[in-house]
């Protein structure tokens, strides 16, 4: 197979799943599902509002790598600004009125997100380290909305860890979706491992006894279905972006139920 140019990799970008309000809701939700507080609506409404801050941190990082200062720079500083002050009484309401301490998934996800801002800050986030980084960073916010609302630090991990894990399937199948609608080279195995990896990750955190085994069983259809349509024909970037939503918001319902039964 006949190896393709590096940058044709790099710029594939990841529909709506990955790149959108997707990214941020599906965490938020299942912390929410799973132990819904005044705490945790502000947390959720300040992971929504961190996503669209992003835009403007971005061309503020962007602006400043490069040495400019343009009239975009201005605004997207005083967008930023306002957006920030409105994070921060997030913030504030969170911390007084949350039943626990919810801060610890917040630090360790830390780093991963100072790892997507700074491949945003050299314009270079679609490629997949940031991506991976981003993606299970974000999914922290699952964890920390249910501390928040009083869930024990068990079944945050396994929140976290179930997010995680769909995150990392996801990302593989839907590069290698659209490399192969595009043409490009694509490794076929590089998805396979992927979905094999998620579905190892949540039976490890099932026999821990922090995942419900629905999410098991959710996870594996998930990397049956994506083992399956990924020797299909290809799909559009539109067609992938909203299935890979479907499939998500579906795995967070189930992960929330199982975690929540008797």
């Amino acid at each position: 197979m006949t190896a393709a140019p590096r940058a044709r990799i790099r710029s594939v970008a990841i529909p709506t799943e990955h790149g959108g309000w997707s990214l941020t809701l599906e965490p938020a939700t299942l912390g929410l599902l799973v132990a819904w507080s005044p705490a945790g609506g502000a947390l959720a409404a300040a992971a929504l509002l961190a996503f669209v801050a992003r835009t403007p941190l971005k061309i503020v990082l962007i602006d400043r790598w490069r040495g400019r200062h343009l009239e975009r720079s201005a605004l997207a500083k005083r967008l930023l600004a306002a957006e920030l002050i409105l994070l921060g009484a997030l913030v504030v309401v969170a911390v007084v009125t949350a039943r626990h301490s919810f801060w610890w998934p917040l630090a360790i996800a830390a780093p991963l997100i100072l790892i997507e801002l700074w491949h945003d800050m050299r314009s270079r986030s679609r490629r997949l380290l940031p991506e991976l980084a981003g993606t299970v960073g974000i999914g922290s916010v699952a964890a920390a909305i249910a501390l928040a609302g009083g869930a024990a630090s068990g079944v945050a991990a396994g929140l976290w860890l179930v997010i995680g894990a769909r995150s990392l399937a996801a990302i593989f199948f839907v590069r290698v979706q659209l490399l192969r609608f595009k043409g490009h080279d694509h490794r076929l195995w590089a998805s396979d491992l992927a979905q094999l990896a998620a579905v190892v990750a949540v039976i490890g955190g099932w026999r821990a006894g922090i995942v419900p085994g629905v999410a098991v069983a959710a996870v594996a259809g998930l990397a049956i279905f994506e083992l399956v349509a990924v020797r299909r024909p290809p799909q559009k970037a539109v067609t992938i972006g909203s299935q890979q939503v479907v499939l998500g918001l579906t795995l967070v319902l189930v992960t929330a139920l199982g975690v929540r039964a008797p």
